[in-house]
C-alpha cells in the first residue's frame, strides 16, 4: 500500500506539473495546482484500493491518475474574453 500511495502521489504531482506548465494562464497559483494533483492522486489511490482490494497495483494507479485529473480540471478557469474593438471605436 505504501508503494501505491507514493506512486500515486508522484503521478498526481507529475500530472499537475504538466497542467501547470501547459495551462499556466488558466490555473491558480502553481503551489495550489501541485498540491491538488498530489493529494488527488493519493485520494484516488485510496478510493480505488478500497473498491478493488489488494493486488491491483496498476488499476490503483490508473484510478489515482483519473481522480487527480478530475480534481485538476475543477481548478481550470474559463479563458479570458478580450473585447476586440475596431479602429473606429
Amino acid at each position: 500500500m505504501f508503494l501505491e500511495a507514493l506512486g500515486s502521489a508522484l503521478l498526481g504531482f507529475a500530472l499537475a506539473w504538466a497542467a501547470a506548465h501547459r495551462l499556466a494562464d488558466r490555473l491558480p497559483a502553481r503551489g495550489t495546482v501541485l498540491t491538488t494533483g498530489a493529494v488527488g492522486g493519493v485520494f484516488g489511490a485510496l478510493v480505488t484500493h478500497g473498491a478493488l482490494g489488494p493486488g491491483h497495483f496498476l488499476a490503483t494507479l490508473i484510478g489515482a491518475v483519473a481522480v487527480a485529473a478530475v480534481l485538476l480540471s475543477l481548478l481550470i478557469r474559463p479563458a479570458s474574453r478580450r473585447l476586440r474593438r475596431s479602429a473606429a471605436a
